[in-house]
């Protein structure tokens, strides 16, 4: 199966940001764990800090035989735009955050994305991503 993880804003500083918060290992190098942990499905790996570029990589992947892991970031919270595009296509979509996000500032608490996934993971670190690609390999 192919897998596509999509990271969304400052989640490129993973490694040097907050590292109390999201740890201090950079998602390329957790990647190639990622990508050894499961040799035998495609994973593939894609970041922006822009709303419009998320939207448009996933409606690009959306409608092929994949799954995809999504970790929206920030926008998760804030983007009507990302949850529309999650809800238009048709490839399973796990949301996942690094934090736990309820356990932060009462704004974090409110996930528009999440509702349009067919999972959620949230507080289980960079583990999520693991998690989300076990639970897409292995969904019916």
């Amino acid at each position: 199966m192919n897998i596509h993880i999509i990271n969304g804003p400052n989640l490129n500083l993973l490694g040097k940001r907050e590292p109390a918060i999201y740890g201090d290992a950079s998602f390329e190098a957790y990647f190639e764990e990622l990508k050894a942990r499961f040799p035998d499905h495609g994973l593939h790996y894609y970041q922006s800090n822009v709303e419009g570029e998320l939207i448009n990589y996933m409606q690009s992947i959306g409608f092929e035989p994949v799954g995809i892991v999504l970790n929206a970031g920030a926008y998760s919270h804030t983007s009507i735009a990302i949850a529309d595009a999650v809800a238009a296509i048709s490839a399973p979509v796990v949301a996942i955050h690094i934090s736990n996000t309820i356990a932060r500032e009462t704004y974090r608490h409110t996930d528009l994305i999440a509702a349009k996934c067919k999972g959620y993971i949230g507080g289980l670190g960079l583990k999520g991503y693991e998690l989300g690609i076990r639970f897409l390999i292995e969904a019916p």
